[in-house]
């Protein structure tokens, strides 16, 4: 399936009532500094390059972020962090998302989340997690390029691992932990980098910090520049 063709289903998805009534109120009440938005409300798709070798999973929209621009990690804190670290090692034209039309583009990446809708304090239910699955399997399906994986908090990771089929394929002992920082090598050629979510309670406290951010992605950078030359 293609991503686009992907992308139509996630946007027209109603499986999970508690997150699509969530998601439509917010988008009626609205937050004041955006009143004259005009909310998407809807499930929100990934975003990026159809040939990209990179893949960074988070954990879902933010109310006032995705919910509000239709473009994940747009709009909000998490968007600015993780778009300007795309942006500083050569992955997106621009360091900054602010809504659908500003004319970013990613090369090489692509972006998307474990859940699809805003979840009532950034907590999906794992039924709702399971339901919105497939979606991401049929991603990274269609991403036949991908050589690398950043996956944002250790919800996107398990998301990340039970989509792609390798869950299952490990005892719990075995199966790839999370951690920053942590690298482990899949089957197929995959590398799995670890990330704390940049959410303003990791940023904000220190937890994560712009170095620690920054060697993540400088550390993809120079996984898919060494596969590049071995081509």
């Amino acid at each position: 399936m293609s991503l686009p063709a992907i992308a139509r289903r996630i946007v027209a998805c109603d499986q999970c009532p508690r997150l699509r009534a969530h998601c439509r109120r917010v988008a009626r009440e609205k937050k004041r500094e955006f009143q004259d938005w005009a909310y998407w409300g809807k499930p929100v798709p990934g975003f990026g390059d159809p040939a990209a070798r990179l893949l960074v999973v988070g954990l879902a929209p933010a109310a006032h972020g995705g919910n509000r621009t239709g473009r994940v990690f747009t709009g909000d804190s998490s968007g600015d962090w993780l778009y300007a670290a795309l942006h500083r090692f050569g992955f997106a034209n621009q360091p900054t998302s602010r809504r659908r039309d500003d004319g970013l583009r990613l090369t090489d990446c692509y972006v998307c989340a474990a859940a699809r809708c805003a979840p009532p304090g950034n907590k999906p239910a794992p039924a709702e997690l399971a339901r919105c699955r497939p979606y991401l399997t049929d991603e990274i399906a269609a991403l036949t390029a991908l050589r690398v994986v950043v996956t944002l908090g250790r919800i996107a990771h398990e998301g990340y691992l039970r989509a792609a089929g390798v869950w299952d394929a490990f005892t719990p002992g075995e199966r790839p932990a999370f951690g920053h920082g942590t690298v482990a090598p899949l089957v197929g050629g995959i590398v799995l980098l670890s990330s704390y979510h940049p959410s303003r309670r990791n940023t904000n406290t220190g937890t994560l910090t712009r170095a620690m951010w920054h060697a993540v992605f400088r550390k993809a950078r120079r996984l898919l520049d060494a596969a590049a030359a071995t081509v």
